[in-house]
């Protein structure tokens, strides 16, 4: 464990995010967040037969009396649906999952949004520990404790805030991660540079090779950092009231596109979230120079380092530009005065914006 990094989140809710090769066989990682003698662990049908023996074992190591039990999921953002959920809470149910009982989610972004959001809703709150096997969850999705289930009207609309008691990012997961959802994670680590360091963003341009090769110690450092952006600002906005909605750069036109598509990105021609998100950034660089609040040369910065890491900049063919402004109506960020979207005004340095007309918003989606 010598090569673990820990990254601790402070304020209301504290927790560890601990970030290493072979993690998730620490059975001291889990002794000390563990507090009843019942566990669900929570995965999905590509990570499960890869993992979650493992994980059961180091579970029961570090509890022996402790009952576990599983639910698997199949894989995908499709099903990340209220059914789902309710399954999730039959299988608490079944376990006779008590009070301090606790969820292990194991997988990717879908796994921990919804075992989190039923960890939220079971007896009104119980432990959720979350264990991210994807570039993407390990640097965004689990930490912070945003849990939400989609809806058709649109991504991520129905959840609650349940921070976990802890993160447990095993890199040597990674491993077995397909290229495209690498990419996808990289996608929200560039997000970081963006909206809050110009030198991080410099940082990933000069290592963008060694992060697509999947160099352990690359990866490594690239998680921590973001991890470390993201800890600061859920410390002091746990319930995002404020600088918190920074972290969504990109995500009102990302969502916007992947609830037109239906969520269908994983194994299909539509883009996953990680790719969504990319062209979202692109288009908010794009935004914000359009309206005057930087450079149109920072957004060209972006889209190059999106493009070298393999990434989508582009809205896909066949998606009609009022049909995703109808999508951005329902953004969680928009208000009684309209649409608000995250905007720069330079690489690094990002703020909320309000009252941005809805044409200047068009026209930057039908430049596409």
């Amino acid at each position: 464990m010598s090569t673990m990094r820990t990254v601790k989140v402070d304020g209301e809710s504290r927790y560890d995010i601990s970030i290493g090769p072979g993690l998730i066989a620490e059975a001291s990682l889990f002794a000390g967040v563990l507090r009843g003698k019942h566990a669900l662990i929570v995965s999905d049908a590509n990570v499960a037969p890869l993992y979650a023996d493992r994980v059961e074992q180091t579970l029961r190591a570090a509890r022996p009396a402790l009952q576990v039990s599983r639910f698997v999921m199949p894989a995908g953002e499709q099903e990340k649906t209220l059914a789902r959920f309710c399954e999730c809470l039959d299988a608490l149910a079944s376990l006779c999952a008590t009070r301090d009982a606790a969820v292990v989610a194991l997988g990717g972004g879908v796994v921990g949004d919804l075992a989190g959001f039923a960890a939220a809703c079971w007896m009104r709150g119980i432990d959720v520990v979350q264990v991210p096997t994807t570039l993407l969850a390990m640097v965004d999705s689990s930490v912070g404790g945003k849990t939400a289930v989609d809806v058709p009207a649109g991504k991520n609309l129905v959840g609650a805030f349940h921070p976990p008691r802890a993160v447990v990012a095993d890199t040597t997961t990674l491993r077995t991660l397909p290229e495209r959802e690498l990419r996808a994670g990289l996608a929200e680590v560039v997000k970081y540079g963006a909206i809050f360091d110009v030198d991080f963003l410099t940082w990933l341009e000069t290592n963008a090779a060694a992060l697509l090769e999947g160099r352990d110690a690359t990866l490594a450092e690239a998680i921590a950092r973001s991890c470390l952006y993201k800890a600061e600002v859920v410390s002091r906005d746990p319930y995002e009231h404020g600088e918190r909605a920074l972290l969504n750069f990109g995500h009102t036109f990302g969502h916007a596109i992947e609830a037109e598509q239906g969520y269908s990105g994983a194994g299909s021609d539509a883009l996953n979230h990680g790719e969504a998100v990319a062209v979202g950034m692109v288009l908010a660089a794009r935004l914000s120079a359009a309206t005057g609040r930087a450079p149109a040369a920072d957004a060209q910065r972006l889209q190059a380092l999106l493009q070298r890491l393999g990434l989508p900049t582009a809205i896909p063919a066949g998606l009609r530009p009022e049909a995703l402004l109808e999508r951005m109506r329902l953004d969680k960020k928009a208000d009684a005065s309209g649409l608000r979207f995250v905007l720069w005004e330079r690489a690094g340095l990002a703020k909320l914006a309000a009252g941005v007309a809805e044409e200047r918003v068009l026209d930057v989606l039908r430049a596409g």
